[in-house]
């Protein structure tokens, strides 16, 4: 099996705080489309935010992820059971769940052994679904500052698999179809300061402070500063969302995207 992708662990805590949270329609859609609405399985969990949604849809939750430090830290409700499991290797039992929801982490999985996992445990049509966000929207210079910081000095540090969010997962093989989702976007207000706590949470910026020793988001900041005025100013801050839906046994051809 493939070396698990640790790029979060060390950070939970502030992925915790500062990543965004799912719009509401997503676990609504999802709890219409499972063929039941018992019990659903929140694939790659980190810190429990997408887990527990879910668990004011449905009767029970299986939330895993690799990370025991973001499991640790996750949010704990009273139908969500965390544990610690690979999305290849999840220990759910067989046919135990009515939908699937994997949120920003499809990209780092072996891609078809998780099929092979999602078939072993999913009920009879079963929901699956795979979310994904690239950069947010703010306004368009601010936009343009992000992006050259994205693509500029923290740009050789993103992890490969990163690509598959660049080209909104359509090179990533899909073999189900039969559901779609409606047009879904995740929004905030937040503060200079609440991005910056974002941005400190990319893969790129721990790597790059782990590789030259040096911190990227002070000089950046200073630079967005101009743009974005007082930084206590709140500002819509917003993520279209990529959306990959279907049912577990209907199937198409290896590697079409919808």
């Amino acid at each position: 099996m493939p070396k698990f992708q640790d790029h979060f662990s060390g950070h939970a805590t502030a992925y915790a705080h500062y990543r965004p949270h799912y719009p509401e329609a997503l676990f609504r859609a999802l709890r219409t489309a499972a063929p039941e609405g018992n019990v659903a399985w929140d694939v790659g969990c980190g810190n429990g935010q997408a887990s527990i949604a879910l668990a004011s849809h449905f009767s029970r939750v299986f939330a895993t992820d690799a990370s025991p430090q973001q499991i640790d830290r996750a949010a704990l409700h009273s139908r969500v059971r965390y544990s610690v499991a690979s999305a290849e290797a999840s220990g759910l039992a067989d046919h135990s769940v009515d939908a699937i929801l994997v949120a920003q982490a499809l990209h780092w999985f072996d891609f078809e052994r998780f099929y092979a996992e999602v078939r072993r445990v999913a009920r009879p049509d079963a929901v699956i679904a795979a979310v994904v966000y690239e950069l947010a929207t703010i306004t368009p210079a601010i936009d343009r500052q992000v992006l050259r910081f994205y693509r500029g000095g923290i740009g050789p540090f993103w992890p490969p698999d990163r690509a598959h969010i660049e080209t909104g997962y359509r090179n990533i093989p899909w073999p189900f179809s039969g559901v779609e989702l409606p047009p879904l976007t995740m929004a905030v207000e937040w503060s200079l300061a609440d991005l910056m706590g974002y941005l400190g949470t990319w893969s790129a910026v721990v790597r790059y402070r782990q590789a030259t020793g040096q911190d990227p988001l002070p000089e950046f900041e200073r630079d967005l500063t101009v743009e974005w005025g007082d930084p206590q100013k709140k500002r819509t801050v917003s993520w279209p969302l990529v959306t990959l839906a279907g049912r577990v046994g209907s199937t198409e051809l290896a590697g079409s995207h919808r």
